[in-house]
């Protein structure tokens, strides 16, 4: 009597043997169904069977699978009686396998005859429709493999996986449908066919029991923020369940700082939007009484401190509204304070007294006894390039010193400033072999110091820019720098080689040589038009030396060779004009100021510095400050005699949540002497990028020329106008600015805006009047004739005719136009810019926008609302 697949399941199953079937065709809920129904043991007749032997059983239809495995499946067995109940266990038994697409039993007199029809072999895994989540994230969650035994159960799991990955990313309404095709020789690629959706963003928080304090103040503590317009580059409006239980410790430490000690969040709910596109979250919060601090006291158990003492100079006192971060920061304060005496591990223990009536939280501070320690061991762990001792020497203790907490940090602040290893690093503090030992341990985790960079781009300082540079930092793992760079534009090139030994022969003094060759091309402005007026060559080198004074004091000797070239173009700036006989610049068309700096001089400089810096990180300061006084004089040898000094200091402040507040500020003076006056190459220059809203070189004394021509009825009209920028000795320049943070979206973006006032002036050119060309009434055109005889002569005429020839002959020099020209800028009064700006770490660079609005300025000043640097530092 045969047995068979329930009629009901036939349908299902027929449509899966499909030459291109839907698997499950319907979310993973429906194709959870579907398998149950077809797991289901198939319904007994109704008619009554007489139970007869079995005496053979068969098995039909497997390919891949022994009939003997198929056998093992199944609980039947000779001999033993063949009864409905029985072949309904057989057929539940095998579709449990998962290894067969269908399955039969049928009896004839004893002769059992299992057919079945295997599950294909999986051939390839195909996902369709992905574009937010690349195949190289997805495919790892997919568990079924090529060449396996196709099971339902499987691919069930993986749409769940998939689905959980997308909604990791806040994707809530994605939804993924598997499908199978079928292949020749039973193989099936399985295609899992994915709608991404919409991010699922969060729509309202709403805040249920909050008296004090309004919805706005408690969302502004959370990180998940609500989806709104001005929010639509953040990530924080995505719903993310570990966001939001962090969200509901934010909440606690906000009420705890605020003086609500039994504040507590009843309940936290999100409730998903019936079209899956928004969430809805709710909490409960009951918010309690607020307390103020009652008596603080501090009681030690270690016999260097006076309790009494200690508890004077906290920050917390009686009558302050209770804060739990103020009573951490002096936990912390008083660990700090004990192992700066060597107490590694001082505990410090606070005992509450709270009184409900009074609403009065009375603080004991109980400092436990603990031993003197001392460091037994400094171990250095995970370098592999890094030699030990680039790391140990930037350690503040030595293995037998006593313990303190403040050189430890120190040490870990050390370590990260030197940018060979993993930003999150601390130095860790172990137990040693005795209570009173101490094991230091450094594991560091080293990143790539070599650096290699080719990059083109625009700013509006230099136009177009090319750079190559190549550098590695901890060169061949010693902390030496070595590095080779170039630059190019349309008014600068620049090939520069460097050196740095931190610790020369292993001893506490840095060395340092660089070797360059830099060509600057200066310039005006005629009318709008920027225009080269002098270019200036310089071949040098600088070898300096530098020595620790104190932890945080540095002094620096250095001895600079630069030899250099100005010239200018002579058939634009020369003439015979001054000197028949001599062809040479002149002042009439370069001005005083330009002929004098021309021409090829060496200048031999020895200077030095006293540096103080105890900032947390010298490539992105958060906090800390920074000094620096430098001396240069030149004249020890050489052309040029001058004496320069050049002051700067800034400060870091952090404001929280972000927020960094900076101030800075500079300041120079310049001086020849032995009777040398400053070239216009050694004075300062004021502008952009220095202080923003104004041009390059923008700020400062200059020298305007304004063309004009004269007609023979009188009338003068303006032709075109040149801007020459001529510097001073003396200058000074002060910002203030804050770096304003974003969401983690942009802040992984590298973009950093920030908002600042700049303010400075430049000053002391000592021109004169009788240093200008007053040409106010008209300069007379001037023609130079080369006569017969090799000798010049001059004429006033508007022609020249040779005295031995009577022929008219070519002018060997250009005549002066009619201009009048002016001298403004030299000011100390300040120049005052304010603004707002951005930085981007692009991928193609460093860029820098900001945009400025110029307050106090002085005549002459060229002002500049917009700039942009790309593709270079700046």
């Amino acid at each position: 009597m045969g047995r068979s697949i329930d009629a009901r399941r036939a349908p299902q199953l027929a449509a899966m043997l499909l030459g291109t079937t839907i698997l499950a065709g319907v979310p993973a809920a429906a194709f959870a169904q579907s398998a149950a129904a077809a797991n289901a043991p198939a319904a007994a007749p109704v008619a009554a069977e007489a139970a007869t032997p079995i005496q053979t059983i068969q098995v039909v239809g497997a390919e891949r699978l022994e009939a003997q495995t198929v056998l093992s499946y199944i609980k039947l067995r000779v001999g033993q009686p063949y009864t409905k109940a029985a072949a309904d266990g057989a057929l539940k038994d095998l579709y449990g396998t998962e290894l067969f697409a269908d399955a039969q039993i049928a009896n004839d007199n004893g002769v059992v005859t299992t057919t079945v029809k295997e599950n294909p072999v999986v051939n390839r895994i195909i996902l369709e429709g992905n574009k937010r989540i690349k195949d190289d994230k997805i495919m790892p969650e997919i568990k079924v493999a090529p060449r396996q035994i196709f099971t339902r159960s499987k691919i069930r799991a993986d749409v769940a996986r998939i689905i959980e990955l997308y909604k990791r990313q806040g994707r809530y309404a994605a939804t993924v449908e598997p499908k199978m095709v079928m292949l020749d020789q039973n193989r099936v690629d399985i295609v899992f066919e994915i709608t991404e959706g919409d991010k699922s963003k969060v729509r309202q928080i709403n805040i249920i029991g909050n008296e004090h304090f309004s919805d706005g103040d408690l969302r502004s503590q959370m990180v998940t923020k609500q989806a709104r317009f001005s929010r639509v580059f953040s990530s924080n409006t995505t719903y993310d369940p570990d966001r939001m239980a962090f969200d509901q410790q934010k909440l606690r430490q906000f009420y705890l700082t605020q003086g609500y000690a039994d504040f507590r969040v009843v309940s936290a709910v999100a409730e998903l939007t019936p079209d899956k596109k928004d969430f809805i979250i709710t909490y409960v919060v009951e918010e309690g009484k607020r307390y103020k601090f009652g008596d603080v006291k501090v009681e030690s158990q270690l016999r260097d401190f006076d309790g009494d003492k200690l508890a004077k100079n906290l920050a917390i006192h009686k009558g302050d509204w209770y804060n739990a971060k103020l009573v951490e920061d002096t936990i912390e304060g008083l660990n700090d304070t004990a192992g700066a005496f060597g107490y590694a591990f001082a505990d410090v223990r606070p005992q509450y007294s709270r009184d409900k009536d009074d609403l009065t939280m009375g603080l004991t501070f109980v400092i436990q006894e603990a031993p003197r320690v001392y460091v037994e061991r400094i171990d250095i762990n995970g370098n592999t390039l890094t030699q030990d001792k680039v790391v140990r020497r930037e350690f503040r203790l030595a293995e037998g010193d006593a313990f303190n907490s403040l050189q430890v940090k120190r040490s870990t602040n050390r370590i990260k400033s030197l940018g060979y290893f993993q930003e999150k690093f601390e130095v860790e503090q172990k137990p040693g072999s005795a209570d009173d030992r101490v094991v230091l341990e450094a594991n560091v985790e080293e990143k790539p110091t070599g650096q290699l960079q080719l990059s083109a781009g625009f700013s509006s300082l230099e136009r177009f820019i090319f750079q190559a540079s190549i550098q590695q930092r901890n060169f061949r793992g010693r902390g030496q720098t070595i590095g080779l760079s170039g630059s190019y534009s349309s008014y600068s090139k620049s090939v520069e080689a460097n050196f740095v030994e931190p610790y020369l022969f292993d001893k506490n003094v840095s060395l340092g040589l660089d070797i360059y060759r830099r060509d600057y091309n200066s310039f005006n402005y005629i009318n709008s038009n920027r225009n080269t007026n002098y270019s200036q060559t310089t071949t040098g080198f600088q070898v300096r030396a530098g020595v620790p004074l104190t932890e945080y004091l540095t002094a620096i000797a250095r001895y600079t060779l630069n030899y250099d070239d100005v010239s200018v173009d002579k058939p634009t700036y020369y003439s015979y004009r001054v000197d028949p006989s001599v062809y040479q610049c002149d002042p009439l068309y370069a001005g005083r100021y330009l002929c004098d700096a021309l021409g090829k001089r060496l200048s031999s400089i020895l200077g030095g510095s006293i540096i103080y810096d105890t900032l947390d990180n010298r490539v992105r300061p958060t906090r800390g400050q920074t000094a620096s006084i430098n001396v240069d004089v030149a004249g020890l040898g050489g052309d040029v005699k001058y004496a320069r000094v050049v002051a700067k200091a800034a400060k870091y402040w952090p404001l929280g949540k972000g927020f960094i507040f900076s101030l800075s500020s500079e300041g120079g003076a310049i001086t020849g002497w032995g009777g040398d006056d400053v070239r216009l190459t050694d004075r300062f220059y004021l502008g952009e990028p220095q202080i923003r809203g104004f041009g390059i070189r923008g700020v400062g004394p200059r020298v305007t020329r304004q063309y004009f021509t004269t007609s023979d009825d009188g009338t003068v009209t303006n032709g075109t106008k040149s801007d020459d920028a001529v510097g001073g000795k003396y200058y000074y320049m002060n910002r203030a600015e804050l770096e304003i943070p974003l969401g983690s979206g942009a802040r992984e973006m590298g973009l950093r805006p920030s908002i600042f006032v700049d303010a400075g002036a430049v000053w002391g050119s000592n021109f004169k009047k009788s240093d200008l060309t007053d040409c106010s009434s008209g300069c007379i055109p001037t023609y130079y004739v080369r006569n017969s005889d090799g000798t010049n002569s001059t004429s006033t005429t508007t022609s020249a005719t040779d005295s031995s020839t009577g022929l008219a002959n070519t002018p060997t020099g250009d005549y002066a136009y009619n201009f009048t020209e002016t001298f403004a800028g030299d000011s100390w009064h300040p120049r005052v810019a304010v603004g707002f700006g951005v930085n981007w770490n692009s991928p193609f660079g460093p860029f820098r926008i900001d945009i400025s609005k110029v307050l106090l300025k002085e005549t002459g000043d060229n002002t500049k609302t917009f700039t942009f640097n790309v593709g270079t530092q700046f």
